[in-house]
């Protein structure tokens, strides 16, 4: 008896490593597709010269070309700082811009008839609180200074990058930067070394995935993502953990569209659709009886490649796990919030 004991014990633990294994497997690959996802999420066509035309981005190139060697550092010391603090390309992108408007890339040791209190590469103003004299010729701290606020500003990301510069640098030539935006998206190419600052180019890797439904999906997989490995909390509403309509409330808020906080209200918050022509973005639902609403348990958001992010349950992380629309408890309807 013992012998078969022995046997069982070590033919258990036989198969269970085996499960690790594939476990671990389906962990790798899935957060590949989390990655590829999020990149797509957080494609971002304000950036140029991706969004326009072939010429604009030979006149970038030119424009660069022309760039002195101290220039071209200055635009590498801002990328450098920004990867640093892993900003988006989009905010290099806006610092350049105003760095070349302002002083054409130059750390500038003095002001102007109009600005004589303005130093460095902003221009930043020692007299209206952005720094002393001397902060303001230390290109770190300047740059740094740029970013902040920034990153302060609402819905900065969806400012075309001029306008974003304007934002922060309230010029009384509020068009100005947009004349350097080719040149800024060569930089983040050639010093940045991005070869698609947009992420919307031809998406290597994405063989497929579909499109996001529409730009608050996108933001709201970008924030999902986000999420990944964070613990299942009942009634949890982030940022330490999230329970199933917690995630999804939180992920389209970060969208800028606000849910109902449990999952049978989500489903009435937005368009319906066949749950087997959801897009990534849509919601889809679980339910203990398909014909009765009111038996709603569940929600996660589809990823498109038969795949959802969800928090499932108690003692499992956020996760992306493959999914069918054929499952058991599949509610026919999946939503588009916002629409």
């Amino acid at each position: 008896m013992r012998v078969w004991i022995i046997v069982g014990v070590a033919v258990g633990l036989v198969a269970g490593l085996f499960l690790v294994t594939i476990t671990v497997t389906s962990v790798v690959n899935t957060q590949q597709q989390a990655l590829n996802l999020f990149r797509m999420a957080n494609c971002n066509a304000a950036i140029g010269p991706w969004a326009d035309t072939v010429g604009d981005a030979a006149a970038g190139e030119g424009l660069a070309g022309r760039l002195s060697a101290d220039q071209r550092g200055i635009a590498a010391q801002i990328i450098s700082i920004g990867k640093g603090r892993q900003l988006p390309p989009l905010a290099w992108q806006v610092a350049i811009q105003a760095g070349m408007q302002e002083s054409s890339l130059t750390n500038v040791t003095h002001g102007d008839a109009a600005g004589p209190d303005s130093r460095g590469i902003f221009q930043m103003r020692f007299t209206m609180g952005w720094g002393t004299e001397a902060q303001l010729l230390d290109i770190n701290y300047e740059v740094n200074k740029f970013y902040d606020v920034l990153t302060k500003i609402p819905n900065w990301q969806q400012l075309r990058p001029g306008d974003a510069a304007q934002a922060v640098e309230r010029s009384a030539f509020p068009g100005a930067y947009d004349k350097w935006e080719a040149m800024a998206a060569d930089l983040i190419k050639t010093v940045g070394d991005i070869a698609d600052p947009t992420g919307c180019g031809q998406q290597a890797g994405l063989a497929g995935l579909a499109l996001p439904a529409n730009q608050a999906a996108a933001k709201a997989i970008a924030y999902a993502m986000q999420q990944l490995g964070k613990p299942y909390i009942w009634g949890g509403n982030g940022p330490v953990g999230y329970d199933c309509s917690g995630l999804m409330q939180q992920a389209y808020l970060a969208a800028g569209i606000q849910l109902p906080r449990v999952a049978a209200d989500q489903y009435h918050a937005g368009a319906m659709l066949p749950v087997d022509q959801a897009q990534p973005g849509d919601l889809v639902f679980l339910a203990t009886d398909k014909s009765n609403l009111a038996t709603i348990h569940h929600v996660a958001m589809y990823l498109g490649d038969h795949k959802i992010i969800e928090a499932q349950d108690f003692g499992i992380p956020i996760h992306i796990r493959p999914f069918s629309f054929t499952e058991a408890e599949v509610v026919p309807q999946a939503v588009r919030p916002g629409v």
